[in-house]
């Protein structure tokens, strides 16, 4: 599937109808949300590979493997309505996902590759780090995610620590889209990177 392709199908992939800022409800981009699967597919082919996303959100890295072809596909998401319209737009995209309603400190199952949007923490500090312990503790192969650029020291060190080996780490361009009522401006550029870590997972 070609990058313009695959973009076109995630754009597809509804918004949160009411995005709560507890769980920082905002929508990947497509243009990294592509740039990412494409460089997890590049690095470790997702044909046939289990993947699991963390923090699935309405379903778009999680549809997104399914469409190049990974399987079984999970998305763990806390959110029962945003679980439900992920589990919609997958049936829509023709592609199989599994969409688990639970939190990501609580998931067990590991997978060959996982990918991760977590939360940045603008609303609650280092919220994002459930989701990084989550992603090396069960990722048998590989695991591919966004952080904010402060973080970089915080993954780099957690890698480290679980004997895991960054294969890349890249800045993407990320506008934030007007999502809440604090928000004052249609779109806001802040500073993101993409991560491609190899690790073994803890299983």
């Amino acid at each position: 599937m070609r990058a313009s392709q695959l973009a076109r199908a995630l754009s597809r992939v509804p918004p949160f109808p009411r995005p709560d800022p507890r769980w920082e409800q905002v929508l990947t981009p497509p243009g990294p949300a592509v740039e990412l699967l494409l460089a997890a597919d590049r690095f470790d082919p997702l044909a046939g590979r289990s993947v699991l996303d963390l923090g699935a959100g309405t379903g778009r890295l999680a549809i997104g493997a399914a469409l190049l072809g990974a399987g079984p596909v999970v998305g763990v998401e806390i959110d029962p309505a945003a679980a439900e319209l992920a589990r919609s737009a997958a049936r829509t995209a023709g592609v199989a996902v599994d969409l688990v309603v639970a939190d990501v400190a609580d998931y067990r199952a590991p997978a060959d590759v996982v990918l991760l949007n977590p939360p940045f923490g603008a609303q609650r500090r280092h919220a994002d780090r459930p989701f990084w312990d989550a992603a090396f503790a069960l990722a048998r192969r590989s695991a591919h995610g966004f952080a904010l650029a402060d973080s970089r020291t915080f993954i780099a060190r957690r890698a480290v620590a679980r004997g895991a080996h960054i294969i890349e780490t890249r800045p993407v361009a990320w506008e934030l889209e007007r999502t809440f009522p604090h928000h004052t401006r249609n779109r806001v550029p802040i500073p993101v990177d993409r991560w491609a870590i190899e690790t073994h997972g803890d299983r």
